[in-house]
């Protein structure tokens, strides 16, 4: 079985250097709203690093719902609300208008900015943002974080980041792996922990500082915790056969995974702190992918047990198991949408079929196909739920790919130089 992890690992990266993903987005609303985004003024000396308004109007218009105004059609550049001319705007039909400057402190700068209903001619959002000049995108993203909220109602996951895998060929068959932390973006790209042996199924604690993953260094897989602020790096399995998909419990307290030290791959539970495990199924066939419910009573994972693989939930306390997938003859690698209202997976109609990110509705049992790409695999949800992304082919290249869990929108983020996978998107950081 090890061995055919490792196969399937060596047909997942094709010859490629370094990530450095970038964003092109396929799929928009039919009405996109349209703001302007004025370049925020500079009381500094110099230039600023970066520029802020051009990183917010990529966030927006990242997500399909914005469609900001080319900074060569602007009329004006106000930096406060006195210089502003509604007219102008509305000649241009933008709706809304974002305008700001930054402002040098003793200790930083501070990023005032003010948000306006150009129709209404009134202002419906202003901020400060603190920050300091080497964290310039870092205040980006929280104003788009604010903007997005005040115009959708659901909070931004702008701030937040994303774990991927991904591999350099060195030769026949050798290959050099790297766990990779960045922004959603695909900015500040850094290498969490470099490998010449495969690295898989990467996964977030809810505190944003601890990730779980899969490393196959001591010439079998095992679980390792590294903690993100200080490096350090802990084994926390070393089993005989199995030891993978590590999945973190709500509370941050414990870690689900997948063991076959007594047989055939089952799911336990682990106590990070005191290492006692605790086996939850019990079963000849194989179950793996565990993932929890927001309530952390119960796990949902992946079992072949029926004759191919398909969805099942498992209630902690008393060991009750039931099955929740039956359309379709393969669904896997299912992740929970962050209110519980529905299951994100791996879906596969028949077997004449290609390999979709699919919708669960938990009510309904209904399933709704949300992808039209190819061998699409390992979705992860935005923590306010609006965006998943997933690894998936794209001109024979392993990308990254996100949709929006109505389908409305979608974008690619392809590297630079190469195959990427094992997609993670972090939990809200502030």
């Amino acid at each position: 079985m090890i061995r055919a992890v490792l196969i399937a690992i060596t047909l997942l990266f094709s010859t490629y250097s370094t990530a450095q993903l970038t964003i092109e987005i396929t799929q928009g609303r039919d009405n996109p709203t349209s703001i302007a985004v004025v370049p925020l003024g500079w009381q500094g000396s110099g230039l600023p690093k970066e520029d802020v308004a051009g990183i917010i109007e990529a966030d927006l218009q990242r997500t399909g719902q914005f469609a900001p105004v080319a900074r060569g059609d602007m009329l004006g550049s106000p930096q406060d609300q006195s210089e502003v001319f509604f007219n102008d705007w509305r000649l241009l039909n933008v709706q809304y208008l974002l305008i700001g400057k930054m402002v040098p402190t003793a200790t930083g700068l501070v990023a005032q900015y003010q948000l306006f209903d150009v129709y209404a001619q009134q202002m419906i959002l202003e901020g400060r943002q603190l920050g300091h000049p080497d964290s310039l995108r870092d205040i980006a993203h929280a104003i788009s974080d604010s903007i997005y909220e005040k115009m959708t109602g659901i909070r931004g996951a702008f701030s937040t980041k994303i774990l991927y895998v991904s591999a350099v060929k060195r030769g026949e068959a050798l290959y050099t792996y790297r766990l990779l932390k960045a922004d959603v973006d695909g900015a500040r790209e850094q290498v969490l922990f470099e490998s010449d042996d495969p690295i898989l199924t990467p996964s977030w604690a809810p505190d944003g500082e601890r990730i779980a993953y899969v490393s196959f260094e001591t010439s079998r897989p095992a679980i390792f915790m590294q903690n993100l602020r200080t490096g350090e790096r802990t084994q926390l399995t070393n089993f005989q056969g199995l030891n993978g998909a590590p999945s973190w419990s709500p509370d941050g307290k414990q870690l689900a995974m997948v063991l076959s030290k007594d047989g055939s791959p089952d799911i336990y539970v682990m106590d990070v702190e005191t290492r006692n495990l605790k086996r939850v199924t019990r079963h000849f066939a194989i179950d793996t992918e565990p993932s929890w419910l927001p309530d952390g009573k119960s796990i949902i994972f992946t079992s072949d047990r029926g004759g191919r693989p398909q969805i099942y939930q498992v209630t902690l306390a008393n060991g009750y198991e039931e099955r929740l997938t039956f359309e379709g003859d393969y669904n896997a690698r299912a992740r929970v949408i962050p209110d519980g209202s529905g299951i994100i997976m791996v879906h596969r109609e028949t077997r004449l079929d290609d390999f979709h990110i699919a919708k669960l509705d938990i009510d309904r049992g209904t399933i709704e196909a949300l992808t039209e790409t190819t061998l699409d695999e390992s979705p992860s949800i935005s923590p306010n739920g609006a965006i998943l992304l997933y690894a998936t082919k794209y001109r024979e290249k392993g990308i990254l790919a996100a949709v929006s869990l109505d389908g409305g929108v979608k974008f690619r983020l392809p590297s630079r130089f190469g195959d990427v996978r094992e997609p993670a998107w972090s939990p809200f950081l502030n």
